[in-house]
């Protein structure tokens, strides 16, 4: 199968960021072929992340614009660059921002998913191949996001960053497993590890926390303990099996002393979703000495640091840390489609908002005013 568009310059609406919070323009852009191992795809759907916002706000971060934004997507392959053997015009796909490339130490590793070529870089708004944008308006360049730039009807993605998935999964589904619900479910299920009938405490109950509860649930744990600090956040964590809740602003001592009064000695496994240093340090001190593990899954802010004693890690609690839940793009992701289709993950529950495209700027306003967990941008109308 061969596209009749392969290797042309293709038109298509793309929503572009021209500066710094403000609210993006849906825009005629042109998409440039796939160069030697780039991908052509066609995105369905996309989805707005927390990430997206953070680098839209432009806060404590270099600004770089213009620029398409968006990497939670569900697309199909149209057409492929040179190299490209694993992938095929009509395959369908999760572009994601952290890549893949099977080649280096750690693609090597069965031990990490930090890919040496292809990991996340925020400050990159070019293609590795050749230094220069694939999309452009009247022969100005428009920069990439995280190698994805989902916000655009097609987009041009490094084949390490893109896993193929079972054809049969709903795009407007299974697209919000490119990032935060894959990296809260992974931190839980590959780095926490609980075993069934084992405690959890999830700390900070957006999207990935809320994920992290599901993997708890999945795995079989019999008290899955939420903390943040807004307790309306309880009903709907109720879903994902959280079935205690604490909100450290309502006691007055430090949360962790509340969590090992509560669970005579601490919980089993606790994962921060925060980004927070002193949820940081509430989720370490929280665990069970002896057995007790606390994952770190928040970006803490670039100056921040945490002091915890010594004795919290010689009593063998451990502290570990995890990025987009140690899965695989192109290795694991397919596997964690085929839990939803086997109707063990659910995302449904996830997903609490609908737009078309034309209507992307109400996904932001969904965003910062902190309603619901995650939004679906239906690209075509």
């Amino acid at each position: 199968m061969v596209s009749n568009t392969a290797g042309k310059v293709i038109r298509c609406k793309a929503a572009v960021a021209w500066e710094a919070a403000k609210p993006l323009v849906i825009e005629e852009v042109e998409v440039s072929p796939p160069q030697a191992n780039e991908v052509r795809v066609k995105i369905l759907f996309t989805s707005l992340c927390h990430t997206d916002v953070y680098f839209w706000e432009a806060k404590g971060q270099t600004p770089l614009f213009p620029r398409i934004f968006g990497h939670e997507a569900g697309g199909i392959v149209e057409s492929v660059g040179e190299g490209v053997t694993d992938l095929k015009p009509g395959d369908h796909v999760l572009p994601v921002f952290t890549g893949e490339c099977k080649e280096c130490q750690h693609c090597k590793s069965e031990e990490s998913n930090m890919c040496d070529l292809l990991r996340i870089n925020t400050d990159r708004g070019v293609m590795l191949n050749d230094g220069k944008s694939r999309f452009s308006i009247n022969g100005k360049p428009i920069y990439h996001f995280v190698g994805t730039s989902t916000f655009s009807e097609y987009t041009v993605v490094h084949v390490g960053c893109l896993a193929k998935i079972n054809p049969a999964a709903p795009l407007d589904k299974v697209c919000i497993l490119s990032c935060g619900i894959s990296t809260g479910l992974g931190a839980t299920l590959n780095v926490a590890k609980p075993t069934k009938g084992s405690s959890v405490a999830i700390f900070g109950l957006g999207a990935v926390g809320l994920a992290a509860a599901e993997g708890a649930r999945l795995a079989g744990a019999s008290r899955i303990i939420g903390v943040d600090l807004n307790s309306t956040r309880f009903i709907e964590a109720k879903k994902f099996g959280v079935n205690e809740f604490v909100n450290p602003k309502e006691h007055d001592k430090p949360v962790q002393e509340v969590i090992v009064a509560m669970t005579g000695g601490g919980v089993d496994r606790s994962v921060e979703c925060t980004g927070s240093v002193n949820a940081m340090i509430s989720a370490f001190e929280c665990v069970h000495d002896g057995w007790g593990v606390a994952v770190l899954v928040g970006v803490p802010n670039k100056d921040d640091s945490f002091k915890t004693h010594p004795i919290n890690l010689l009593n063998e609690r451990t502290l570990k840390g995890t990025f987009f839940g140690n899965y695989k793009p192109r290795s694991d992701l397919p596997s964690v489609v085929e839990m939803y289709m086997n109707k063990e993950l659910e995302l449904e529950k996830f997903i609490t908002h609908r737009v078309p495209f034309s209507e992307i700027n109400k996904a932001f306003e969904y965003m910062l005013k902190g309603e619901g967990l995650r939004c679906i941008i239906h690209m075509t109308e």
